[in-house]
Parts: C-alpha cells; sequence; structure tokens
C-alpha cells in the first residue's frame, strides 16, 4: 500500500542566520511556525565550506520548541554521529557519496536513538537508495550541489525526485522525501509536484520582506496546492 502523503513540513537552514545571535535567531524561526529546523554541517573537505559544531548545536537546543536534523556533509560521518546525536539532533542525514557502507552507516544512526537520512547529489541516481530503504526515515534529494547557501534550484533533479517518491510508495514505509537547494516560492512548486513533502529554504525564507513567518506560510500554502493538484491529475 503507498504510504499516506503527509501536509508539505517547511524547514529552514540555519546557514543565513546572524551567528552572534544565534539563540535569538533559533527561537524566532520557532516563532515563525517552521517544522523543524537544518543544521547545515559542512567539514572543508567533502564540501569547500566550514560550519556548524555539536557545541554550536547544543548550545543552541534550548533555544528551540521543534526537532533538529543534522545534514552531515563531511567525509567522514561515522566519526561525528555520536555528537551530533548528543548534540540535540533527532534526525541525521548523511551523503550517500560519502558512506562506504551506506546501510551499516544508517543502522548506526538509528542505534543511536535517532531518526536516519540519506542524502543524495544532483547527480546521484535514485537507484543508490533503493537496498537501504528499511533502514531509512528520510531521503534528501539535493537540489544544488552542496557546500554554499544562495545557489539556483537545478530543475532536472525534479524526475528524480519523481522517481523517489515512486520507490517510497512502493515500499510501503513511512519515509519522508526532503528537497534541498534554491527552495523559493516558485521553485517548490515543481519540487512538490514532483512528490517531495519536506521543503528545506534559506536565503529566500530570510530575506521574505514580510518576514520569516510569512515566507512560511506562503511556502506551505504553495506547496500543498502544487501537491493537491499533481494528485488529482495523476487520479
Amino acid at each position: 500500500m503507498p504510504n499516506a502523503r503527509v501536509d508539505p513540513l517547511i524547514l529552514p537552514s540555519v546557514l543565513p542566520a546572524d551567528l552572534a545571535r544565534l539563540g535569538d535567531e533559533v527561537a524566532g524561526l520557532c516563532a515563525a511556525g517552521v517544522d523543524r529546523i537544518q543544521w547545515d554541517v559542512m567539514d572543508g573537505v567533502f564540501v569547500p565550506n566550514l560550519t556548524f559544531g555539536p557545541d554550536v548545536i547544543a548550545a543552541a537546543r534550548a533555544h528551540s520548541t521543534v526537532g533538529f536534523e543534522a545534514h552531515l556533509m563531511v567525509a567522514n560521518p561515522d566519526e561525528l554521529l555520536n555528537r551530533y546525536a548528543a548534540a540535540g539532533c533527532e534526525l541525521l542525514i548523511v551523503h550517500a557519496e560519502a558512506c562506504t557502507h551506506l546501510h551499516r552507516t544508517l543502522s548506526r544512526i538509528r542505534d543511536l536513538g535517532v531518526l536516519s537520512g540519506v542524502a543524495l547529489n544532483p547527480h546521484t541516481p535514485a537507484s543508490v537508495v533503493a537496498h537501504v530503504l528499511d533502514e531509512t526515515d528520510l531521503i534528501l534529494a539535493m537540489t544544488v550541489n552542496p557546500g554554499f547557501g544562495g545557489q539556483s534550484y537545478i530543475r532536472a533533479v525534479e524526475p528524480k525526485i519523481t522517481e523517489l517518491r515512486r520507490m517510497i510508495d512502493d515500499s510501503g514505509q513511512a519515509i519522508q522525501l526532503e528537497v534541498d537547494g534554491g527552495i523559493t516560492d516558485t521553485t517548490i512548486i515543481g519540487a512538490a509536484a514532483a512528490g517531495a513533502d519536506v521543503f528545506i529554504s534559506g536565503s529566500w525564507l530570510y530575506a521574505h520582506p514580510s518576514g520569516k513567518a510569512a515566507g512560511v506560510d506562503l511556502l506551505r500554502a504553495e506547496a500543498l496546492h502544487a501537491a493537491r493538484a499533481a494528485r488529482t491529475e495523476a487520479a
């Protein structure tokens, strides 16, 4: 049986935040109505940028009323899983491209008592996750190349999102399908129609002229409308 589709979840990336006021920024995102918060963890090796360590995330945890997920854009995720789980991240996302033994890594994440996720770069085929669905709580289809905020959405990933949606539904498992990169009130329409149900927005959300709460509401409305329209068309 296919999964029951849930209403879209809107998550902010913390990359554009004022890092000198990180606790206040996290509290403000919660007040804006986000569903959880994503931390883009970069090691300067797997991607060229260098960002949040576990101690920074742990310090921000008390300021949040929603869950944290860590998107580990790192070359050796297995060495860091314990620390990011201990920092208060309820979901850890690793890149398939960085994991020699992906099934083992995802199993280790669940053994830590948190949810497991696997991310795919734009060029990585959906088939890479076909045999780890039983160890996966979330699949992240990157719609930019990881490493920097403010990049343009890669529309060519949408057929892969649809393929992943089909794989998830056929599996009958409760796996979320997330997209990250260049998400705006315009690009979210194609991603939602393709089958995504979790959406990361960074630069666009922070720059919304009416504030983050208005941006979250607009993203959620556009995604919901696009997903319903796509299901009606497919029926």
